[in-house]
This record gives structure tokens, sequence and C-alpha cells, in this order.
């Protein structure tokens, strides 16, 4: 899975189609994430394709996380950008309990 860090740490190309996903959903999760804690609600189940498009049109928004890195993936997998970042938000959606519950377990100490 060394390949996430494909022409930004190493020279590894992704191959696999999880490869691939991971490569090209790595940076966009970050973003997603920023899009959703600018929202009131401070989560993912009510972002819009339409609201993340918007701040990722912006370069000084999330400006850690690599468009072009995103647009490769896309590429890659051979999916249109829209399609990519839908796909990533239902991702995200579902699991974003679980991760919360998990984060509240490690920021109170627990194993």
């Amino acid at each position: 899975m060394v390949s996430h860090g494909w022409n930004l740490t190493v020279d590894v190309r992704p191959e696999h189609e999880m490869e691939k996903v991971l490569y090209a959903a790595d940076e966009l999760t970050g973003l997603i994430w920023a899009a959703a804690l600018m929202r009131p609600s401070r989560s993912v189940q009510d972002l819009e394709l339409k609201s993340v498009k918007k701040k990722y049109k912006s370069p000084a928004f999330a400006a850690g996380c690599s468009r072009k890195v995103i647009e490769d993936g896309a590429a890659l997998l051979g999916w249109p950008l829209d399609v990519l970042i839908e796909k990533t938000i239902f991702a995200m959606r579902s699991c974003e309990e679980r991760v919360a519950r998990e984060l509240e377990t490690i920021a109170e100490g627990k194993p």
C-alpha cells in the first residue's frame, strides 16, 4: 500500500483497484473533512457534492490537500471528479459515527 504516496514520497504507482482508491481518497478525505468542520453540524451527514466542489475550487481552502493528487487519482480510476467526490462523501458518512467513537476513546486514554 506504499503506492498511496505515489509521486509525493515514493515512485510506486498504484496498480490494483484498492491502491488506486486509497491514492485518490487520501487527500480528498482531508478536504471533505475540512469542509464538514466548516458546517454548523460539523458533520459529513448533511454535506453535499456542491458544497465540496465550491471549497475544492478555492486553492486557499485546505491548501495542504493536493488537488493534483485528487485529480490524478480520479483519472487513475477512470472516474469523473464528481463521482470520486460523491463516493468519498458517501463512504465517510457510513463510518463517521464509528470514527467519532474511536476518537473519543483515544482522547479518554482508553485502549
